[in-house]
């Protein structure tokens, strides 16, 4: 073995044996479902590839990564990619942590790398892996280089947004810490970088539909989260709302998502489609009257579905449905069964010029499905790894070792908080939507460990520039 190579093993061998056992894990992915599994927000995404225009529930962002990958004509292409991303992210973990002691650095970089969930996550057609890259890269750029790649994090939280619109806080969260080392004006150039993609997806989204934003759903989900708690005795809403009110008590309330799907919705039950300006309008005024009429209602509300982020075990929620697809199956799943995404499905084919659907292959589906029944990281520990950054801090202030500079965890670990707090305030819990959170997470621990601060003065300096070498890890 080469001298630099051995050198490589021995500094990053640990590492490096996660890496190749992520990489295993993702080989069996693909040879154990060929080529791809499906969701049902994947037959959206294909019909935007093949009609490129803004929809009323999703940005377009992944689509367009699929309409990068089209010539190859594959959804195992794709998934492909997915898993290189998500490999990716573990090492921009573990890369934005080199000054953390190694052994830290590592077990940050362990979830993305091995958690069986995020393996099976990359595997679905769905938009969250790309997500999770996109502000990994963003967040591992603001705490490991200089100021010079403002205009390139902007970018990316642009890109993330209009993957998934739950990155539009991000924009402000990154731009915050750069305010907060005095740095205006790179901050100012992130939001001018962030917001100019942004706005001209809005615009086209206003000359396609004539509505403000980037989605027209909005107050749709916004209604549907608190239908878990409004009272329409207790808000008196206006006439013309009170066509939105559910008699049944909230405890005999089905989730949340059922608001906005099931046919017997009130939302669902409005002329016109659930998505349309009247009745998006209509449920956000309903929203607003349920929040400002029952605040702390909806604060328990928020609570509770944060809350499920950090339970030990993994109930069944929202449905049986829905927890089933973030499951490797045991048969091959069915054709689906909305019409929307029955017609997206035809997209699809014409997408993979053939047949589509999920080929299970033993050993390899059954290796995996049994490694997914204990490979996976519990959110009582992941609400542990949140609570090591402030912990760090205050055991160093109790300790009486107090830095003169900014330390670099927060702004990884606020990403990865709002990451998670947003869809609970906003929709509902998902388990999905907690996976992009948890590198970031595990980063900000790895982080509040490392020996070195960014100074508040000298925009140019790399952080740990003013570390002596015979401290650095």
């Amino acid at each position: 073995m080469p001298r630099d190579a051995a050198g490589l093993v021995r500094r990053h061998g640990w590492f490096l044996g996660l890496f190749a056992a992520g990489a295993a894990l993702r080989v069996l992915a693909m040879l154990g479902y060929r080529p791809a599994l499906w969701f049902p927000d994947t037959y959206t995404y294909v019909v935007t590839v093949f009609h490129p225009r803004p929809d009323l529930v999703r940005p377009a962002g992944y689509s367009m990564f699929l309409k990068l990958l089209e010539p190859l004509h594959s959804f195992g292409a794709v998934a492909l990619a997915q898993h290189l991303l998500g490999l990716a992210t573990g090492l921009l973990v573990y890369r934005a942590a080199r000054r953390a002691p190694r052994w830290a650095a590592t077990l940050a970089a362990a979830p993305v790398l091995l958690d069986a969930y995020q393996v099976e996550l990359e595997h679905l057609l769905v938009s969250d892996t790309l997500f999770m890259f996109l502000i990994v890269l963003a967040v591992a750029l603001c705490v490991t280089r200089r100021t010079s790649t403002v205009v390139l994090i902007g970018l990316l939280l642009a890109a993330a947004t209009l993957t998934r619109t739950v990155g539009q806080p991000l924009i402000v969260v990154l731009a915050a810490w750069f305010v907060l080392r005095r740095q205006i004006r790179p901050a100012g150039v992130l939001l001018a970088a962030a917001l100019v993609p942004v706005v001209a997806y809005g615009a086209w989204f206003y000359a396609t539909y004539e509505r403000v934003g980037i989605v027209g759903a909005n107050g749709v989900f916004l209604y549907a989260r608190t239908m878990s708690f409004a009272d329409c005795d207790r808000m008196d809403p206006a006439p013309d709302l009170r066509v939105l009110c559910d008699p049944r008590p909230p405890e005999q309330r089905p989730p949340s998502q059922e608001y906005i799907w099931a046919k017997d919705s009130p939302l669902v039950l409005l002329p016109d489609i659930t998505f349309a300006k009247a009745n998006d309008d209509l449920a956000a005024r309903f929203a607003m009257r349920a929040i400002t009429a029952q605040p702390l209602d909806y604060a328990a509300s928020v609570l509770t579905e944060l809350g499920r982020t950090f339970v030990w075990g993994r109930p069944v929620y929202p449905d049986a449905e829905v927890y089933g697809y973030y499951q490797f199956p045991e048969t091959p799943p069915g054709p689906p069964g909305r019409y929307p995404a029955q017609v997206g499905a035809e997209y699809a084919k014409l997408y993979e010029q053939g047949a589509i659907g999920t080929e299970i292959v033993e050993p390899y589906a059954g290796v995996l499905r049994a490694y997914q029944g204990f490979a996976r990281l519990p959110g009582t520990v992941l609400l542990a790894v949140l609570l090591v950054p402030p912990a760090a801090a205050l055991a160093r202030r109790w300790r009486g070792r107090r830095r003169t500079g900014v330390p670099v965890w927060p702004v990884s670990w606020s990403a990865a908080v709002v990451l998670l707090i947003t869809p609970a305030a906003t929709a509902e819990f998902d388990y999905r939507y907690v996976l992009p959170a948890v590198p970031l997470a595990c980063l900000a621990a790895a982080l509040s460990l490392r020996p070195d601060v960014l100074r508040q003065s000298g925009s140019e300096k790399e952080f740990g520039d003013d570390i002596p070498p015979n401290v650095r890890v």
